[in-house]
């Protein structure tokens, strides 16, 4: 792709509205841009960046037996009143009513709805156990919007859920998506904390949510330095670790997923059944597991950046390579830059070729700013010396080698 092409709005200076480190990076780079408070355009880098974590998603849960769907946006209340949360979620819930005086609301959440469907599906214990998932847009009438994504009226959520004719058979989902929840964010290149957590409005009697250290974060965890156990900073009783007694720190951290134990909250309240071995009907056992697919993006620049700008893991940059032939106006180092282009896209690395006429500082600082794993300089030192140079953005490390050798080294670093 060239640059010229793309729609790469990146800004020198730091944005006033930008509250946390991340969101500052984020729009100093032009992955998103502000409509209003707590909604925003993703822009292409965003997106590529958002498809690339919905990726590894879907990658990990099909892994798990889960089935994709996709469930409607648009809800009626009346799914919330038969629950009893219509109450709980009230404040945060953008209802209205629609031209036929029906009273809807926008999804915050899908407990209800996948309970009422699989309640007209599932009627025997021969089609249990089912997990199925979805990537949806959720919306919240937020107090307070904050932190850019982190903290959005407008958000992209995974909320997966079972269902089992047996706690055993919720017990092993849980712990297969508590896995799933751990690969993904070691190949979103975060690092994590898992705590017990109150099940809060969404019920049920055990929960566990997966929080990521960050500077910005709002929420608060103590954690232990020695036997490394966390817990959330409202149930932390002293300072102490109740496992090894060594001193708690106190670190801010981002929520990136929150998994529940449901039990029969839903099933029994929305008469979703099922008919067991012995003819008698009885409540589908449910669990729910969620991450916030847009926070995560957040997250990952959270801890992943240096002075310079972003630092994308492998598996989440936008692109893989970018190529800065640093005189446009030089018909030899175009030539040789736009071969390199070829020969990678060739070899099905997505690249992103710099094209603009501008100085190489400029793009130079533009590079490091988006953060693109592998950066491919060539310059008059290139054609006089017949090699090329290659950047690593997240060691800095540089090596000047022939194009046969360095295209070589990115194929090895992409593929391995």
């Amino acid at each position: 792709m060239l640059w010229s092409k793309d729609f790469i709005p990146t800004i020198k200076e730091t944005p006033q509205e930008a509250e946390s480190l991340s969101h500052q990076l984020m729009l100093r780079a032009g992955l998103v841009r502000m409509l209003i408070a707590g909604v925003y355009s993703y822009l292409p880098l965003g997106l590529k960046v958002l498809n690339n974590i919905q990726k590894i998603i879907r990658e990990e849960m099909n892994s798990c037996g889960a089935c994709e769907l996709l469930l409607p946006a648009l809800q009626p209340q009346e799914l919330w009143i038969k629950s009893g949360r219509d109450k709980d979620i009230g404040d945060v819930m953008i209802k209205f009513v629609d031209r036929k005086g029906r009273n809807v609301c926008l999804g915050p959440t899908h407990e209800e709805v996948i309970t009422d469907l699989v309640k007209n599906h599932i009627a025997s214990y021969k089609q249990l156990p089912l997990i199925l998932y979805q990537i949806q847009t959720k919306f919240r009438d937020e107090i307070r919007p904050r932190f850019g994504l982190i903290r959005a009226c407008e958000f992209i959520m995974k909320d997966a859920y079972s269902f089992d004719a047996h706690e055993s058979g919720l017990d092993k989902n849980y712990k297969a998506m508590s896995n799933a929840y751990k690969r993904i964010f070691k190949r979103c290149g975060l690092k994590i904390l898992t705590t017990e957590a109150d099940p809060g409005v969404m019920g049920g009697n055990v929960s566990h949510e997966f929080m990521a250290p960050a500077q910005d974060g709002e929420d608060l965890i103590f954690v232990c330095p020695k036997c490394k156990s966390a817990q959330q900073f409202k149930e932390a009783s002293g300072q102490s670790c109740p496992k090894c007694n060594a001193t708690l720190e106190k670190i801010n951290t981002i929520e990136l997923g929150h998994i529940f134990k449901l039990g029969t909250k839903y099933s029994s309240l929305l008469g979703a059944n099922f008919t067991d071995a012995r003819a008698e009907q009885k409540p589908i056992i449910m669990g729910c597991y969620g991450i916030g697919v847009s926070r995560l993006v957040s997250a990952i620049i959270a801890q992943n950046h240096d002075k310079d700008g972003i630092v994308w893991p492998k598996e989440i940059s936008p692109y893989q390579v970018i190529v800065l032939p640093l005189d446009t106006t030089d018909r030899r180092i175009m030539r040789k830059a736009k071969q390199v282009d070829k020969e990678l896209e060739q070899g099905g690395i997505e690249v992103l070729f710099d094209d603009r006429s501008v100085s190489a500082g400029v793009k130079f600082k533009d590079a490091d700013l988006l953060g693109i794993s592998l950066q491919v300089i060539i310059g008059r030192e290139s054609l006089k010396k017949n090699t090329l140079e290659l950047k690593i953005r997240r060691s800095q490390k540089k090596i000047v080698k022939t194009k046969r050798v360095i295209l070589g080294e990115i194929k090895r670093y992409v593929n391995g």
